[in-house]
């Protein structure tokens, strides 16, 4: 609704008018801040890179697996202390994924070997990325 002022003939928009226009432009503000948070937090899930290292170990498993998305899945033995015939004894595994089909097809060739990995970590996983935060960027043999 709008009032026509009688001294000069203009029309003022009512009070009910301005709190609505107000309101609105609060509501497109919270929105707007609540995008801006839910996109930095998928951000900060799912692409920023929480740590990045090298692993070094046997490579045990190397797959391409999944229902929807295949992704190539690794497993690598850690060995912290060895026996004087080359086994292991206390050992980790290290699982990790491959988004790269070049490195991909690197890790299978090394299947058995001692490799050196360098890798990234995810605070979070993704379908088409793989099943775990670590993902492998490059591999080489190690010394």
């Amino acid at each position: 609704m709008t009032a026509i002022n009688k001294s000069d003939g203009k029309t003022t928009p009512s009070r009910s008018a301005v709190i609505k226009k107000k309101i609105r432009k609060y509501l497109y503000l919270a929105l707007a801040v609540f995008i801006l948070i839910i996109g930095i937090w998928i951000y900060i899930s799912y692409f920023f890179t929480y740590s990045d290292g090298y692993r070094s170990g046997m490579l045990q498993k190397f797959s391409r697996k999944g229902n929807i998305f295949k992704t190539y899945e690794g497993e690598m033995i850690l060995s912290s202390v060895q026996s004087n015939k080359n086994v292991s004894i206390a050992s980790e595994k290290f699982l990790f994924s491959v988004a790269d089909k070049e490195v991909a097809l690197q890790l299978e060739k090394m299947q058995g070997k001692a490799v050196v990995v360098h890798y990234t970590q995810k605070n979070n996983t993704l379908p088409w990325r793989g099943d775990t935060p670590f993902i492998v960027t490059s591999v080489k043999l190690s010394d």
